[in-house]
């Protein structure tokens, strides 16, 4: 049976790796690495995005569920710790300067679709009073709200809010 390359394949295959590797060298991304390259790491969100993973355990399980072939990507199945922390210590600087160079060597429609797309989220705690009721989470003796906000940094304006308990990670509202 011929090899077909799968649809992860064929979307990496559009990415510059060879300037990535330069960014991850600039940044010094990869210093004192040892389990988890920059690159992998980046290959595990993009199949996250791909593959619509709310949490960084259905990016573990279905990079697991497909160990064979991640070999030929290049890829390999991480774990959700090395993933959860290489998230936590790695610069961003890499991946916003692939982003805009993929974003400058775009065509000029391409451009303005993305600066029409692009939104800024905000996730805040605000700590409220006992005295509220207990309509607002109670974790570590505090009690508190997070309020979601979705930002056009081109118009200056919000876009969308939402309110929820202190223990919700980032939505869009």
């Amino acid at each position: 049976m011929p090899h077909q390359n799968s649809v992860f394949h064929q979307v990496q295959q559009h990415i510059p790796w060879q300037v990535f590797d330069r960014l991850v060298d600039e940044h010094k991304a990869d210093h004192r690495v040892r389990r988890l390259p920059t690159k992998s790491q980046f290959q595990a969100l993009l199949f996250g995005q791909l593959a619509g993973a709310a949490s960084l355990r259905e990016i573990e399980a279905g990079l697991s569920s497909h160990k064979a072939r991640l070999y030929h990507v290049g890829g390999r199945a991480i774990a959700r710790t090395t993933l959860a922390d290489a998230n936590a210590r790695r610069p961003v600087g890499p991946f916003a300067g692939l982003f805009a160079h993929m974003a400058a060597s775009a065509s000029r429609k391409t451009r303005r679709h993305i600066r029409d797309s692009v939104r800024l989220l905000d996730a805040t705690r605000i700590q409220v009073s006992t005295l509220f009721g207990g309509w607002a989470d109670m974790v570590g003796g505090k009690q508190a709200i997070k309020v979601h906000v979705t930002y056009d940094p081109h118009g200056d304006t919000p876009l969308g809010m939402a309110l929820t308990g202190q223990k919700t990670n980032d939505i869009t509202p």
